[in-house]
């Protein structure tokens, strides 16, 4: 046994050399023929085992602009890699299902692109723009499989695999995504796109979509089906419902684990009321706005329901550290904030953002108690794109 471990962390230390000197610059035939035996055995948890040690040692910049090289290295080992795919009902395998479908848009975007780079007819260079944007409307919908990666998936992994840093990467290639469709869509407004542009944006979004799953299929997922305890695959299929699926039917809501009628309705003395937990429930779930409470600890410990949801919550982010609930190119911003609370620095923060056609208001503000010390933070978002255009008075009911 000792041998065993004492051959394998030796392995181990000869792949994390190899990363290194990939992310130094070094010769790379060289390295890759020293190391080669090693490279041809690499597993899906040494390669978040090595991403991890990586994103600790060099800044988040570099290890994701040679992200790519490295995982093409290790293709050949990864994708011989068998490993025991989850069954219908199992959130990974509704995960692998929207997959499959994204690739076959991608296949029809790609097939448009070439015959676009070819000698048409106008009539039917139109269609082709025509055909491509509603494609591009539709692949721009997997931002749901995303979604519930990083609200669901990715709480849990970080709770169970505690080499974990690679899935900030894979957030940050998410963010990528949706740049990139972004882009297509704006160039797809005219009725003949620069096709120049139009060719290196959808290489790109190739070059980003693809790679994901790869990742997804032959490294995330195999490590997480291994770690996660099977009761929490439970929990995030109850989840995942309210998020939305892409491209596949809705699977059947399971039954919730547990009796929820025997949850206290006790009265709770708030000092200016005394309400029951019913009652504040739906206080905090009718007022129109979507809140977040952080506690002292930087700990999600509250999310509104989803009357009046603007951004995207399941209930895997409670417990969870709200640094890893941002991606890594905003949560300075996070962490400037909490850190400016925390030293009494700053009260309120206050943000507004155009989404989705919507004009958003996003306000933190820091919860402190009656000696002044500080107890968390709440995000308090609101769409006020109807309070905006509001002019003049209303005094009176207009219920007609």
């Amino acid at each position: 046994m000792s041998e065993f471990i004492a051959n394998h962390l030796e392995h181990y230390q000869n792949l994390y050399n190899y990363c290194c000197g990939i992310a130094e610059g070094s010769e790379g035939r060289a390295l890759y023929d020293k190391y080669r035996t090693n490279i041809e055995s690499v597993s899906p948890e040494d390669t978040m085992l090595l991403l991890d040690d990586l994103l600790q040692k060099y800044d988040f910049a570099r290890i994701k602009k040679i992200v790519a090289k490295l995982i093409n290295i290790f293709y050949k080992s990864l994708n011989s890699q068998k490993w025991e795919k989850p069954k219908e009902g199992h959130f990974l395998y509704y995960l692998i299902l929207e997959n499959e479908k994204a690739k076959e848009l991608i296949e029809g975007i790609r097939d448009i692109i070439k015959k676009l780079n070819t000698l048409l007819p106008e009539a039917e260079r139109t269609r082709l723009f025509t055909e491509m944007g509603r494609l591009i409307a539709e692949l721009k919908s997997y931002e749901l499989h995303y979604i519930k990666k990083e609200n669901i998936l990715f709480p849990y992994l970080e709770a169970t695999f505690a080499k974990y840093r690679c899935i900030q990467l894979m957030w940050s290639f998410h963010d990528d995504f949706r740049s990139l469709i972004k882009q297509l869509e704006e160039l797809l407004k005219h009725s003949s796109p620069d096709l120049k542009q139009l060719n290196r944006v959808t290489a790109d979004l190739f070059f980003v979509v693809l790679p994901i799953m790869f990742r997804e299929e032959k490294i995330v997922f195999p490590v997480a089906y291994r770690s996660i305890p099977q009761s929490a695959w439970h929990e995030m299929m109850q989840q995942s419902h309210e998020t939305g699926w892409c491209y596949i039917q809705p699977p059947a809501q399971q039954a919730p684990a547990g009796d929820a009628s025997a949850l206290s309705n006790g009265f709770i003395d708030l000092f200016t009321g005394v309400l029951t937990r019913e009652q504040i429930i739906l206080l905090l779930e009718t007022m129109p706005i979507d809140v977040t409470f952080v506690d002292e600890n930087d700990t999600v410990r509250y999310f509104s329901g989803s009357a009046h949801r603007i951004f995207p919550r399941s209930k895997a982010i409670i417990g969870r550290k709200v640094q890893n609930c941002h991606p890594p190119e905003s949560v300075h911003m996070v962490t400037r904030i909490v850190e400016a609370f925390r030293k009494g620095e700053k009260d309120n923060a206050a943000f507004w953002i155009n989404l989705r056609g919507k004009f958003i208001h996003i306000r933190y503000f820091a919860l402190r108690d009656s000696d002044g010390t500080y107890r968390g933070i709440i995000e308090v978002s609101q769409d006020v794109t109807e309070i905006r255009s509001l002019e003049g008075e209303r005094r009176l009911l207009d219920w007609e």
